[in-house]
C-alpha cells in the first residue's frame, strides 16, 4: 500500500511533492503503484485554505480562485501507456468533520442572480451533514471526488489550449493559464499548466456525484503512467452543483488500479466512463421515495421563446424551485445553497421542440424535525 498525507495546517504550495492544482504531464509522480496496489490519498478541500471553520460571507469577496483545485498525486501508474484504459477503483472515501458550501460572487451558475456572497457551515457525520446555517436540513453523506482525472499529454495539452482560445476569443467563459497560484510554481509548468476548473478529456473537475465507493472510473490513458491525481471531496452534491459548491470537506481517499491494454485505442475511447453493480447511494435518495419537482422550459421572462436552449431550460427549473423554498420561508442565499447540494437537475426530455424541459428534483426527506 502506498500512502500520501498531508499536513492540513498548510496549503498545497507548501508541500509541491505531495501535489498541484494545474494539469501538466510535466509534473514529478508523488508515488509509484503497481495495478491492484491500494493507494490512500488525503486531499485537502477546493479552496486550499482560503475557507476556514471562522469564515464570515464577507471573507467570500477575497477568495484567490487561482489556487482551485488543490490535488493530491501524481500517481504513476506502472505499466499504463498511451493508448490504454485506466480503470480506478474507488475503494473507499473517509469524510472529515467540516465542510462547507459557499456563494462566491461571480462565480456559479446564477452568479448574475447571486451578487451577494454566503457560507454555509457543515458538521459531518458518517450519516449525514448538518448546519446551523440551514435549521431543519439533514443532508446524507455520499462522498465523492469532485475532481479526479489524470495528466493530459503534451499534444492534448495543445489542442485544449488553442480550442479554449478560440471559444475565449467568441466571448466564451475561458480560464486559461495562470501562473499566480500555480503548484508547482515553476516554470514552465506554471505557465503552461491546464487550470483545473472544466472538466475535460482527461477526466478532472468532473463533479459526477455517482463516483462513490464502488463505483469503477474509466479513464483514456494520454500519457506514460497515467499520472493520476484527485481532490475537491464533496460529501453530498445535487446533480449540477448549481451555486458552485457542494458539502465541500477534506478526505482521504482510498483508491487501486487496473491497466486495460490498448482498450482505449482499440475501441477509440477518448472521454471517461464509469460503472458500479449497485446503488450509489441508499435507493431511497438514488430515487427518492418523497419529492417535490419544478420543471423549466426554453422561454424568457420576457416571453421570448428560445428553441432547445437547455441551459435557459435548467435555469428557468431552478430558479422555479429556489423560489418555492422561499415561499417556505427560506432566505434565497439558503435555497440556492439547498440546491447546490439536494436538487438534481434531470434532463425530462429534449425532443419536443422547440420546448426542452428540465425538472428539479428536490428530495422532502432532508428536511427533518
Amino acid at each position: 500500500m502506498k500512502t500520501i498525507e498531508m499536513d492540513y495546517s498548510k496549503r498545497c504550495a507548501d508541500e509541491p511533492t505531495k501535489g498541484h492544482n494545474r494539469w501538466h504531464s510535466d509534473i514529478p509522480p508523488a508515488v509509484e503503484a503497481d495495478p491492484g496496489e491500494e493507494v490512500v490519498m488525503q486531499t485537502r478541500n477546493a479552496l486550499d485554505g482560503e475557507i476556514t471553520p471562522r469564515s464570515r460571507p464577507d471573507d467570500l469577496r477575497n477568495v484567490n480562485l487561482n489556487l482551485v483545485h488543490p490535488l493530491t498525486g501524481p500517481v504513476y501508474v506502472k505499466g499504463a501507456e498511451a493508448g490504454d484504459l485506466l480503470e480506478v477503483n474507488i475503494l473507499s472515501i473517509e469524510s472529515a468533520g467540516w465542510g462547507f458550501t459557499c456563494i462566491i460572487p461571480g462565480f456559479g451558475f446564477l452568479r448574475d442572480v447571486f451578487l451577494d456572497p454566503y457560507v454555509v457551515h457543515w458538521n459531518i457525520n458518517s450519516s449525514y451533514a448538518e448546519s446551523q446555517q440551514l435549521p431543519g436540513v439533514r443532508v446524507p453523506g455520499a462522498p465523492f471526488m469532485g475532481t479526479i482525472g489524470i495528466a493530459p499529454s503534451r499534444s492534448l495539452r495543445q489542442e485544449i489550449l488553442l480550442r479554449e482560445d478560440e471559444l475565449r476569443r467568441r466571448g466564451g467563459a475561458v480560464l486559461g493559464p495562470e501562473p499566480s497560484g500555480a503548484v508547482p510554481a515553476t516554470e514552465p509548468v506554471a505557465s503552461e499548466g491546464l487550470r483545473t476548473v472544466p472538466p475535460r478529456e482527461n477526466g478532472g473537475n468532473l463533479d459526477i456525484k455517482q463516483l462513490t465507493a464502488g463505483t469503477r472510473l474509466l479513464l483514456p490513458v494520454f500519457t506514460e503512467g497515467a499520472l493520476f491525481s484527485a481532490g475537491d471531496a464533496h460529501y453530498a452534491q445535487g446533480d449540477s452543483e448549481c451555486c458552485g459548491t457542494a458539502v465541500e470537506m477534506d478526505c482521504t481517499l482510498h483508491v487501486s488500479f487496473q491497466v486495460r491494454k490498448g482498450e482505449a485505442a482499440r475501441r477509440n475511447l477518448r472521454f471517461p466512463m464509469f460503472e458500479r453493480d449497485d446503488y450509489f447511494i441508499s435507493p431511497e435518495m438514488a430515487a427518492p421515495r418523497r419529492f417535490l419537482a419544478t420543471t423549466g422550459m426554453c422561454i424568457t421572462d420576457g416571453g421570448v421563446n428560445e428553441a432547445e436552449n437547455a441551459t435557459l431550460a435548467a435555469r428557468n427549473a431552478l430558479l422555479n424551485m429556489i423560489n418555492l423554498l422561499m415561499e417556505r420561508g427560506w432566505s434565497r442565499e439558503q435555497a440556492y445553497c439547498i440546491c447546490s447540494v439536494a436538487v438534481d437537475l434531470k434532463l425530462s426530455e429534449i425532443v419536443d421542440v422547440p420546448n426542452f424541459v428540465v425538472s428539479a428534483f428536490l428530495p422532502l426527506d432532508i428536511f427533518v424535525g
